[in-house]
């Protein structure tokens, strides 16, 4: 056993220990990497460029963009650069930082999907009060509030974390700092700390959760009394997309961090971590943009008016 204050680095095993198998990995993440970032990026800007998607619907959009970038760069460039090392080592320092800005990112993701939610709900049940409900300093303090949640819920976390004592060897069965295996690798009593983790990742989820189901039953009831089919299909169009994002998000989420003393197999542990923290960001903006005819316009748009 030794104490958290004298570790000074762990091992990660990463994804695989076949040189090959390793090289075809590094050109698929590097590949969902480019994607994610390009995607999210170019999505911001057509926000941005674009007057008609000046709403608070694209604000909460542009956001998520954001933070799906910066949610996919904690983990994959660092993933990159193991993949082609022989010694996968982090820092203990590198790793809360690492697991710290992962919790803000996911649980700001998690808040910012339940005020989506909400938007949508105004817009749709209550478009009279919409651009009053929905102003723009609302939307900042939302915004805000997201990633004060975020920040919370990983000065709780990481602090608990440390105080943990962590056996030799300090491996670490996955390819970043996430809090299971970290769990799993304390030889201190963990009780507390996965208390902590559920209690502060429950709360996080279920009253987003809770948020979202409430938004959308409303909006399903009011969307039913809509007399016109165009005005139904406009109105489940743009629920149907955030709702395909809430379920695949929330879904891995929730099998990762409401049981983080239990576990499947590494390779089942690892592929659903890949695919919420790799593929997800990827999915996102194809997901919020394929049905969604005013982003199509406005791209169409700024493509006419290039030379």
């Amino acid at each position: 056993m030794e104490n958290s204050s004298m570790v000074t680095d762990f091992i990660l095993l990463g994804m695989t220990d076949n040189p090959q198998l390793g090289v075809l990995l590094f050109g698929v993440f590097l590949i969902i990497y480019i994607i994610t970032v390009l995607e999210n990026l170019s999505l911001v800007i057509l926000i941005r460029v674009s007057p008609c998607l000046h709403t608070p619907m694209y604000f909460f959009l542009s956001n998520l963009s954001l933070l799906d970038v910066c949610f996919s760069s904690i983990t994959i460039p660092k993933t990159l650069a193991d993949l082609l090392s022989k010694l996968q080592a982090v820092s203990f320092l590198g790793c809360m930082t690492q697991m710290g800005l992962f919790i803000i990112f996911a649980s700001a993701e998690c808040n910012l999907l339940a005020s989506m939610a909400y938007d949508r709900y105004t817009a749709i049940c209550h478009p009279l009060l919409y651009h009053v409900t929905i102003s723009r300093v609302r939307c900042l303090l939302l915004v805000a509030g997201c990633y004060f949640g975020g920040l919370v819920n990983m000065v709780s976390v990481t602090t608990s974390i440390t105080q943990l004592s962590f056996c030799q060897p300090r491996v670490l069965p996955h390819f970043f700092c996430d809090i299971p295996p970290l769990l799993a690798l304390a030889c201190s009593d963990s009780w507390v700390t996965q208390i902590l983790v559920v209690g502060c990742g429950g709360f996080t989820l279920v009253t987003s959760i809770v948020v979202i189901l409430v938004s959308y039953v409303s909006v399903l009831t009011t969307i039913l009394g809509i007399p016109s089919a165009s005005g139904k299909q406009k109105a489940f169009s743009t629920c149907a997309s955030h709702m395909t994002a809430v379920g695949l998000y929330y879904g891995t989420t929730m099998y990762t961090y409401l049981q983080p003393s239990q576990h499947g197999s590494q390779a089942g542990n690892q592929m659903v971590s890949v695919f919420y923290t790799m593929v997800i960001p990827m999915l996102n903006p194809l997901i919020y943009s394929l049905r969604n005819q005013e982003v199509k316009v406005a791209l169409w748009k700024i493509l006419k008016q290039s030379p």
